[in-house]
C-alpha cells in the first residue's frame, strides 16, 4: 500500500513509518523538518505543513491511507479532514490520546482528579478532534487512542485492544510502548476492523 504519515518525525509518527516500511509498504513521511524522518527502504521524506490548507491535498493525493500523528494543539481538524477528502484518500487514521477514553462510566480520563495539568490542553484538543470525526458521514476514519502512559521503545507485539474505555492491567497499570502502538496501527491499516470508530491499545 501507499501510506502517507503526517508528523513522521515525531515519536509515534516515526515508529509508524518504520513499522509500515518493515512490512513492505511505500511510506511517504511528511514533516516540517524532513531530515528528522526515519530513513530506510520504502520511505520517502517530504517537507510539508499540515496546517497549509492549500498545499496539503496535493501531498496526500494518491495515498491508500493517511495517518495523522501530529499534536492536536498544532492542528485544525477541519483543515486535515478537508484535505483528506479533497485528495480522495480512501482511509484516514489518527494517532489519538488517552484523555477522551472512559476511566469509569460517565467519567473521562481527562476529568479524573489526578490528570496532569501539563497534558490537559492537548487532551482536550484531542477530544474535540474525535468529536469532529464522529460527525463525518462520508469519511472512512479511525482514531486509535493509546493507554494512559504512552512511552518506551520495547517492541513486544503482545497487547490488548479495547473500545472507548481505558485499558489497565490487574495492578492498575495502563501503558503501551511506541513500537507496539505502531504495530496496532499498521494492523488496522492492513486489516480494517474499526471503520468510523475509536479504539484503544494497551497491555
Amino acid at each position: 500500500m501507499k501510506v502517507t504519515v503526517l508528523g513522521a518525525s515525531g515519536r509515534a509518527g516515526s515508529e509508524i513509518t518504520r513499522e509500515l516500511a518493515r512490512r513492505g509498504h511505500q511510506v511517504t513521511g511528511v514533516a516540517r523538518n524532513p531530515a528528522r524522518i526515519p530513513a530506510g527502504d520504502g520511505i520517502s521524506a517530504v517537507r510539508g505543513d499540515a496546517t497549509d490548507a492549500v498545499a496539503l491535498p496535493a501531498l496526500l493525493k494518491g495515498a491508500d491511507a493517511v495517518v495523522s500523528a501530529i499534536m492536536f494543539t498544532d492542528t485544525d481538524p477541519d483543515t486535515l479532514i478537508a484535505a483528506v477528502k479533497a485528495a480522495d484518500v480512501p482511509r484516514y487514521l489518527v494517532v489519538g490520546g488517552a484523555g477522551s477514553l472512559d476511566a469509569a462510566p460517565g467519567l473521562k480520563v481527562i476529568d479524573t482528579p489526578d490528570f496532569p495539568d501539563i497534558y490537559r490542553a492537548e487532551a482536550a484538543a484531542g477530544g474535540r478532534f474525535l468529536d469532529h470525526l464522529r460527525q463525518e458521514v462520508d469519511l472512512d476514519w479511525t482514531f486509535l487512542s493509546p493507554s494512559a502512559v504512552f512511552d518506551g521503545d520495547e517492541r513486544t507485539g503482545q497487547f490488548r485492544l479495547g473500545g472507548d474505555s481505558l485499558l489497565s492491567t490487574a495492578d492498575g497499570r495502563s501503558a503501551i510502548s511506541f513500537p507496539d502502538y505502531a504495530i496496532a496501527m499498521a494492523d488496522e491499516i492492513e486489516g480494517p476492523r474499526h471503520s468510523r470508530q475509536r479504539f484503544t491499545v494497551g497491555y
